[in-house]
């Protein structure tokens, strides 16, 4: 791409946008087109439309989206499935009609039937039953690599699907629920190291800088967060996690995916296929993430699991032999990308302004 090129980042504040927008200026670009949620509902057709009639973008990384963990999933499905399905179809069309030269989609491992054969194969997609925790939010991901082929096969443009596996890094989200495993197993065990520690200035730091969920806003006394925390399983002794610690799961630092969207996006359709998946290979059990996470964030107590609740899809694994092909692969472990994450993380609580 010319280092002129004007590139239009949806979602640039949050996880994986932020991501792409750090690496493009890395890179030197610096036409870059940026709009927050409140300046631009990308769920509104109109909005959309005049958006990008008026700013006319050459390239598009579609990378906003609504998204959450099991619980969030489970518990807002209409949510999901509205608000993903508005996004993709607006933006999609918007940039065809306006003459985009090559837009990258951001989907979801979520995308691949449960029960699918690991590794997942991209090929691998509508042949079998979703993971009915995140149906609606996977079936708005498939809506948007469909959208992408069939602009590619009726009207000839350049629209690229990628599959990222879990991913995770700064400005992810850390609300307890609404956030993914790794982001929601950082604050929880760092808040119940807090709590073992008697440190209640970092605790009430903590919650005054970022909402925890679950309508719970007080921040009147440390007595009242701990009271909240030990409703959904965190203490001084134990953090409780959901389901039995046997799923597997692969983890992405998204600056590993930032560089792979670098990668793809002037690649063309017809030799990435459908859809690429963007992946390390590698997976491990949730109870393994758990004991990594305890030792990183120095949580003296223990870990239990809570079988009443649900697992999820037993194992998401995906086959990363297409991306692997052209000539890309991760280069941040996940120990370091953990370690790099909990410090980015510690270091905005710190530098966030508290309130009186």
């Amino acid at each position: 791409m010319d280092k002129n090129t004007k590139i239009y980042v949806a979602g640039h504040s949050g996880l994986v946008g932020s991501a792409i927008v750090r690496k493009l200026k890395t890179l030197g670009y610096s036409n870059l087109v940026l709009r927050s949620s409140s300046d631009l509902d990308l769920r509104n057709q109109d909005s959309v439309q005049r958006f990008f009639t008026r700013e006319k973008p050459d390239i598009v990384f579609l990378a906003a989206a609504r998204v959450g963990g099991i619980l969030a999933n489970n518990t807002y499905r209409a949510t999901f499935i509205y608000d993903n399905l508005m996004i993709a179809a607006n933006v999609i069309h918007a940039a065809y009609t306006s003459g985009v030269q090559r837009l990258l989609n951001l989907g979801s491992s979520c995308i691949y039937p449960r029960n699918a054969v690991q590794p997942l194969r991209e090929d691998s997609l509508l042949t079998g039953v979703l993971e009915q925790t995140n149906e609606p939010y996977a079936i708005a991901k498939i809506a948007a690599i469909k959208l992408c082929d069939s602009y590619n096969r009726q009207h000839g443009t350049k629209f690229l699907s990628a599959m990222p596996t879990n991913l995770y890094g700064p400005h992810d989200n850390f609300n307890l629920e609404t956030s993914h495993v790794l982001p929601g197993l950082i604050r929880k065990f760092l808040l119940a190291r807090f709590m073992a520690e008697g440190d209640d200035e970092s605790l009430l730091q903590d919650v005054q800088a970022r909402a925890l969920g679950f309508g719970f806003t007080s921040t009147t006394s440390a007595a009242e967060v701990k009271r909240f925390l030990k409703s959904i399983g965190v203490t001084p002794e134990r953090v409780s996690l959901w389901g039995s610690g046997t799923p597997r799961r692969e983890f992405l630092h998204v600056d590993d995916l930032a560089e792979a969207c670098m990668k793809l996006i002037g690649r063309e359709p017809a030799d990435i296929g459908e859809l690429i998946n963007v992946g390390t290979g590698n997976d491990l059990t949730i109870a393994e993430l758990a004991s990594l996470m305890q030792d990183l964030t120095k949580f003296p107590g223990e870990v239990v699991f809570d079988r009443t609740r649900p697992d999820g899809t037993p194992r998401k694994l995906l086959d990363t032999s297409r991306i692997t092909a052209i000539g890309w692969k991760p280069a941040i472990s996940l120990r370091d990308g953990i370690e790099t994450t909990i410090r980015w993380y510690s270091q905005t609580l710190t530098a966030a302004p508290q309130s009186a």
